[in-house]
């Protein structure tokens, strides 16, 4: 089966991947840290200002694809200190409206660029 990808000039990218693989009915987004494609690397701070840049780098790409945050029907985030697990939460609330995404939480020892957090997600066409 040939693999359909998308790259995005939206969103950074710091090794060979894809931004997003369509398999026909679902598309797979690779996982985005905040960074930040306009200075190719993390200017956001704190995990606050972190998340937000990561799922604006997500949703670039779902945009650039012709999707929404609706298409989203599975998110995994990963954090390097879950003590930071609730302002992530508080973000992750404005990302999405009810009835939500499944979601998976993981706490990870480190990411990519020293990111705080990295998030990817499962969109259904």
């Amino acid at each position: 089966m040939k693999r359909e990808v998308y790259i995005s000039g939206n969103a950074g990218c710091t090794g060979p991947y894809s931004h997003a693989v369509d398999s026909g009915d679902y598309v797979y987004l690779s996982g985005q840290t905040p960074i930040n494609p306009a200075a190719g690397e993390i200017t956001a701070e704190g995990i606050t200002e972190q998340t937000k840049q990561s799922f604006k780098n997500l949703f670039s790409i779902l945009h650039e694809m012709g999707m929404n945050e609706g298409n989203v029907q599975k998110v995994n985030v990963y954090l390097t200190d879950m003590n930071n697990f609730d302002a992530m939460n508080a973000v992750y609330e404005q990302q999405f409206t009810a009835p939500y995404p499944a979601r998976t939480t993981v706490g990870v020892t480190a990411l990519c660029g020293g990111a705080l957090i990295e998030i990817d997600l499962i969109a259904k066409k």
